[in-house]
């Protein structure tokens, strides 16, 4: 099928994420190479990341903690040089192609305003807490459907976790993409799920010449 909507995740697909969760180590008072290891080990094991919290303060609610950092002038915060360098020029490229692009991931009320005030060159913008779903519920990848505004085998999901984006989303019917970057990108492993991947990806400066030969074929 041609694919008239491109979806992608946020979190370490179109931003990096290095500096935030660096700025969390600082928060908990752990050195940041240590909290990176914790991270990873907790990933690993098939746990939710938030457990790493857990490990440093037990009963650690990320809530609430989001909203004493914003309390003590420490909210949390990305801008333009967290984008990946590659993450523009895709987003750009894929809309010159006649493609409707779009933005959705598991993001606070407060990201969605800093993706929003960053401009991309995109026609949606969704995060879990503006839809009031989050990955890797069903209803998630039903609203990027709903949102999409084609059939679900003519929207691609592009995502960084075999997990929380492309397992869910192959479950929803929807094509996927893997970027190999994050932790996850990394760490996780199931050949089956890669596999039925329509493209994998080292960089996102690949999809958008993959999309244009994909769709030409298609015709």
């Amino acid at each position: 099928m041609v694919i008239a909507s491109v979806f992608f995740d946020v979190g370490e697909t179109i931003v990096d994420e290095s500096r935030e969760y660096g700025t969390w180590a600082d928060w908990l008072g752990v050195p940041r190479h240590t909290f990176s290891a914790v991270f990873g080990a907790v990933i690993a094991r098939g746990l939710d990341y938030r457990e790493t919290f857990q490990v440093f303060r037990p009963g650690f609610d990320l809530t609430e903690e989001r909203e004493r950092r914003a309390a003590a002038g420490q909210p949390e915060h990305f801008s333009e040089e967290n984008l990946y360098p590659d993450a523009r020029a895709c987003l750009a490229g894929l809309r010159e192609l006649g493609v409707q692009v779009g933005l959705a991931g598991n993001q606070t009320a407060r990201a969605e305003t800093i993706l929003r005030a960053l401009d991309l060159p995109v026609d949606v913008i969704g995060t879990s807490d503006g839809w009031g779903v989050e990955k890797p519920s069903a209803a998630f990848f039903e609203r990027v459907v709903a949102e999409a505004g084609c059939p679900a085998d003519q929207v691609l999901y592009v995502g960084d976790r075999l997990d929380n984006d492309i397992r869910p989303a192959q479950e929803a019917g929807i094509a996927t993409a893997l970027v190999r970057r994050g932790p996850w990108g990394h760490i996780l492993d199931d050949k089956i799920v890669s596999e039925r991947c329509l493209f994998r990806l080292d960089s996102l400066a690949e999809l958008p010449e993959l999309v244009r030969k994909h769709n030409e074929s298609a015709v």
